[in-house]
Order: structure tokens, then sequence, then C-alpha cells
């Protein structure tokens, strides 16, 4: 994490105004926040500065080439709408109280979920859709060892300010190339625990754990974490299927992935995971952050790719 001793006078003072003005928007009424502010956003990202646009619709070209231009830019523009609402959000959940977030993401199968569950150790394996912060909601009424996986933000001020909406609703916060340790410590301790991991995202070209998948028509690199951790320490593994119902409002359903015994490899679960996310983009294609530069990386060079 990026503590405080970490940053200089001149971040800490970015970051305590980054927080207030958050914490001010928070107060603001849902309407002016995402029928007034996020329309701005919209506008600003996408009209004036074109935000990766370059990047956007290269990724929509590869991943859709049977759509016309006009689909894909149906899609496009919906995509920033989201975007746009996505930077709201994350304003807004520093101030934001826990029965509200419960409203925002509604879990339609929790009780049928939690019943799978039991007393086992499970992984969330969750992708860049929707509204993936919401995740959150989780912590609120399981008490047990919530443990979100992160990559740390280059931006000392940025990656302060998601550790903290992200502890807000009491979940731990590991960083990726720490998180054997938390881990070890809750299974001495014996006490139940959710890893919830967002495993669609580039890995760092030279983590060892990388491997090559087909996902939306293009090889792609993908940490394979999951797998390993599912099968050394017998975890059952969801991930969460998202629809949005209005802005900043969604409800969702957990797809159990692996029931933590079944006789599979590591590799045929990180494969039903990337189904399960190909099939949601597909379904609901605005909803997945085409911004990121997914495919960077290619494998007939086996070097990153320049843009």
């Amino acid at each position: 994490m990026a503590a405080k001793s970490d940053m200089n006078v001149a971040q800490r003072v970015c970051y305590y105004l980054l927080l207030g003005v958050a914490k001010l928007i928070g107060y603001f009424p849902y309407c002016m926040l995402y029928y007034g502010l996020a329309p701005f956003i919209y506008f600003v990202l996408y009209k004036i500065v074109g935000y990766r646009v370059k990047v956007v619709r290269r990724n929509l070209a590869a991943a859709f080439p049977e759509k016309s231009d006009e689909e894909r830019r149906t899609i496009e523009r919906k995509f920033y709408h989201q975007l746009s609402e996505n930077f709201v959000d994350v304003l807004d959940m520093s101030s934001m109280s826990h029965a509200e977030l419960k409203r925002r993401m509604v879990v339609e199968n929790m009780e049928q979920t939690d019943s799978e569950i039991g007393s086992n150790n499970w992984i969330a394996a969750l992708a860049h859709i929707g509204e993936w912060e919401y995740f959150s909601v989780y912590s609120i009424d399981h008490p047990y060892h919530n443990i979100g996986v992160y990559h740390p933000l280059s931006g000392k001020i940025m990656d302060r300010y998601m550790l903290y909406i992200r502890r807000r609703f009491g979940m731990e916060v590991a960083p990726m190339n720490g998180l054997a340790r938390p881990v070890m410590k809750n299974l001495k301790k014996g006490e139940q625990m959710a890893l919830g991991l967002i495993a669609d995202q580039r890995p760092r070209f030279r983590e060892s754990d990388r491997v090559w998948r087909t996902f939306l028509n293009q090889p792609t690199l993908f940490f394979d974490g999951i797998g390993g951790y599912a099968k050394k320490f017998g975890m059952m593994v969801y991930t969460l299927d998202i629809r949005k119902v209005k802005p900043s409002h969604f409800k969702c359903n957990f797809i159990q992935i692996y029931d933590g015994k079944e006789d599979i490899s590591e590799r045929e679960i990180m494969d039903r995971y990337v189904a399960e996310v190909e099939r949601m983009i597909r379904l609901r294609p605005e909803l997945w952050l085409w911004s990121h530069d997914r495919w960077k990386h290619k494998p007939q060079t086996d070097t990153p790719a320049t843009e």
C-alpha cells in the first residue's frame, strides 16, 4: 500500500484535497451526480479530450469484426457513458453508506450462494464489468475475512485514495505480489476467507504465472493465479454476472466456476472463467473496460507490442 510515509508533503496535501472534494461530491443528490456531473464528464472525456479513443476503437474492431462501424460506435458511446459514471462512483464511494451500497449493487442469489459456500474458503474472480468497486458490498453482511487483491497504482495519491474507499466496507486489501502472506496467515488461524480479485486485466509482462488464451478473437495474456490458489487450498471459485438497471445501479448473480473438489486442472478453472467473462462481455459489451490496452502484448514476438 501507499503508506503516509511514502508520500511527500505535496502529495499528502493533494491526497487530502482529493478526499475532501470526493466527500463533498458524495453529499450531492443522485440526480445531480448521475444526470448532471456524469454527462459533463462524458462530454469532456469523449467529445473534447478523446480519452483513449484510439485504443477503444482498436479493441472493439478486433473483438467484434462481425459488427458494422455504426454498431461499434454505439457500443463506444455507451461505454464512455459507463466510464463517466465509474468516475463519479469512485468519488461517491468516499462517503457512501453501507445501506446505499447495498441498494446500488443487489446480489439476487446471495442466499443460494452463501448456502453453497457454507464454511468453505472461496475466490470471487471478478472482471472490469459495470462497477467492480461495488463488490465491497459482499463484505458488509459477511464478517469473515474478506481480502481484496489489487495491483498498486503508480500514482501514490490515487493509490492511497483507492485503498481508502476499498477498506471503508470492511475489506482487507492486499497487493498481488504480497498475497501469499495474508492467505497463509488466515489459513493458520482457521478463519473463513474470501479472496476478491479482478482477473481480466493484463498481467505484468514478466509475471511467471501468465498464460495465453484466446479471448474475444485474440491471443490474450492472463494471470493464472485463480486456478493455482483454488487447487492448492481447495477454494471454490465464483464470478459475478452483472447487469445494469440504471446509472450506478446493478443487479448481479454469482456463477460457480469451481466447487473446490472437482478433479480438473488449474488451466480448466481459468478457461471456465475466461469463457464466462467473454459471454458476459458479448451480452453487454458497453459495460466492459474497453479503454484498457488489453492486447498490448503479442505472442508472435513475446515482447510488448508498440502502439
